[in-house]
């Protein structure tokens, strides 16, 4: 008989780590901290089943600061319908600190164009409403 292992990711909570999660906590105005991951807002969430991750492991991944959290869709589907928040022992909602998530991945910018690597002699032949366009669409 084969013995099966756990994988235990390791994680190190270094300056990135904490400043991530205060800029949660700061757009969230929730104490992250105070969550004792029981499960009630993953276990009252009408949504869960759709989530890729439950409520109570998205609060988790942000009070360790892991930035991944923000590659699930948990926080897009939550309806904020604030189930988890009126049944928290602790008085946390939840619903807001996906609704920072939901901000500070829109705020991400994300710049597909970047004019810098643009030649000048390829930039003055270029039409400036073309520039404009292209920098209005392609940069965050």
């Amino acid at each position: 008989m084969k013995q099966g292992f756990l994988r235990i990711k390791r994680i190190l909570l270094g300056p990135k780590n904490r400043e991530f999660s205060k800029k949660v906590e700061e757009l969230s105005g929730e104490t992250i901290n105070l969550c004792e991951q029981c499960g009630t807002c993953s276990g009252s969430c009408p949504l869960v089943g759709e989530m890729d991750q439950t409520p109570s492991l998205m609060m988790r991944m942000v009070q360790l600061g892991e930035e991944e959290v923000l590659n699930f869709k948990t926080f897009w589907i939550c309806a904020s319908c604030y189930t988890c928040s009126v049944r928290c022992p602790r008085g946390i909602d939840p619903s807001k600190v996906a609704e920072a998530l939901r901000q500070l991945k829109l705020r991400a910018a994300i710049d597909y164009l970047d004019l810098s690597k643009i030649g000048e002699e390829e930039a003055k032949i270029l039409p400036q409403i073309a520039l404009v366009a292209a920098m209005r669409k392609f940069t965050g």
